[in-house]
């Protein structure tokens, strides 16, 4: 008699390819294009409807910009808050919680009344709102990141790593595009008046795809086998600084030049290029609205290339492939003065190359960051390392530019000697680093 068949053990279930680039992607895109909706919005209407003062119209545009930064105070303590539970109970549980805080911060800003309706209560309420969708932005990047690389074949984490980071450019195309129609579609008044609420709103499509895409997740294979091993750490933010605070100093000081080029290049270039030739800083005098056009041509490389890093990165490593890039950002921040000068090629050849650079440097990341931690900590180290350089690369870098801009009375000159001060800082961390691509994902417990 033949033995009797024993039934293979069923296969644990898995996240599909599919799933876990949308699910890694929609966050970061609503990440990037709350970013633009907001900043754009902080220049154009909340001075006026938020922060008015007839008397002296800067201290409005001050106080809106200062409402602005509260994100940027709210990212760090979020990546620890989101951090902790995305390290105790799970990054599918907690990417939906810091998509659902984001997202209902976002369009609850495009429902909120105005100064002239509630009085000092509409500036309150922007307030506690900008800070939610700081908090909400401090663990959606680290949890996507892992989303997508901890659900990654073997030898395509850098790949599926670029998944997410794809939110940049699709975040920025959507809220210009927006912004582009809206002004196209109607007058100055009608924007001023409800316009500039359609963007906030109408991400709440977004936040609604997402939820329903990652309600459907299965837990990472990398934190499962956290669980199943007992490895789960009590306190993963004192784990973290106790066991890891090497890898969180370099991985801060590795973002710092990504996050200084792409504040630079989506910031400051608008204002530089938009800013009149005559004024007593001169600028280049585009109209706002071919200028955003210009920059969604950049924009396009920016993608293209954030894809074409994670093969990049496969092959040569992760170290190899950013220190070459980031050698490319310090010569081309020395180089930032003739591209800049050089009429409508040249200020289209400062883009294009300005936006490849940041493809070819952001892409990586989402492995980089990641690979640097133990899985029972990874959310927590990843996210401070990311947020922390968001403080030092990009809260200040819009200040430092314009600082220096008049400074050099106009020049873009010292400019683009900040970013390569900021790439050489860079430099430093990923020569005292090691390569990380061969790093056993699963098996990385500290």
């Amino acid at each position: 008699m033949s033995s009797p068949q024993i039934a293979a053990p069923p296969a644990a279930p898995a996240n599909t390819r599919n799933r876990v680039i949308l699910a890694s992607l929609i966050g970061t895109s609503i990440e990037f294009y709350d970013f633009y909706v907001y900043g754009t919005a902080a220049v154009l209407v909340f001075p006026k409807l938020f922060f008015p003062d007839n008397s002296n119209p800067t201290i409005s545009l001050l106080s809106s910009f200062l409402v602005f930064g509260i994100a940027f105070i709210a990212r760090p303590i979020g990546s620890i808050i989101f951090g902790h539970f995305g390290d105790r109970i799970g990054r599918k549980k907690t990417l939906v919680a810091s998509l659902l805080t984001m997202g209902v911060a976002t369009v609850l800003i495009g429902l909120l009344p105005t100064y002239a309706q509630i009085g000092i209560w509409a500036p309150l309420l922007l307030t506690l709102f900008r800070f939610a969708q700081g908090l909400g932005l401090g663990g959606e990047w680290s949890g996507a990141a892992l989303l997508a690389t901890e659900n990654a074949p073997k030898g395509k984490r850098a790949i599926y790593g670029t998944f997410p980071q794809m939110g940049a450019p699709i975040g920025f195309i959507l809220a210009n595009g927006i912004f582009l129609v809206l002004s196209l579609t109607m007058s100055a008044d009608a924007f001023a008046s409800w316009g500039w609420r359609v963007p906030f709103v109408i991400s709440a499509v977004l936040v609604i795809v997402g939820l329903y895409v990652r309600f459907k997740l299965v837990e990472t294979p990398a934190f499962q086998k956290v669980i199943d091993s007992g490895e789960v750490a009590k306190v993963p933010v004192a784990r973290v600084f106790k066991s890891s605070w090497r890898p969180l100093i370099l991985g801060t000081f590795i973002m710092l030049a990504t996050y200084t080029l792409f504040y630079l290049m989506t910031t400051y270039t608008l204002t530089y290029g938009t800013t009149a030739i005559t004024a007593a800083t001169p600028g280049l005098g585009y109209s706002r609205t071919d200028f955003l056009i210009m920059l969604i041509v950049g924009v396009v490389f920016f993608g293209i290339f954030t894809l074409v890093s994670g093969p990049l990165a496969e092959k040569y490593g992760r170290r190899l492939t950013l220190i070459a890039t980031t050698i490319g950002i310090l010569v081309f921040g020395l180089l930032f003065v003739p591209l800049f000068g050089g009429g409508f090629i040249g200020t289209m050849a400062l883009l294009i190359i300005g936006f490849t650079l940041m493809g070819l440097t952001f892409g990586p990341m989402a492995s980089v960051l990641p690979e640097l931690f133990p899985a029972n900590v990874r959310y927590t180290g990843s996210a401070i390392s990311y947020n922390f350089a968001s403080i030092l690369g990009a809260a200040v870098a819009p200040f430092v530019a314009v600082a220096l801009w008049a400074a050099a009375s106009g020049s873009p000159v010292l400019v683009g000697v900040y970013l390569a001060v900021m790439a050489a800082i860079t430099l430093v961390a990923l020569f005292l680093s090691k390569e990380t691509r061969d790093v056993e994902y699963d098996d990385n417990l500290s």
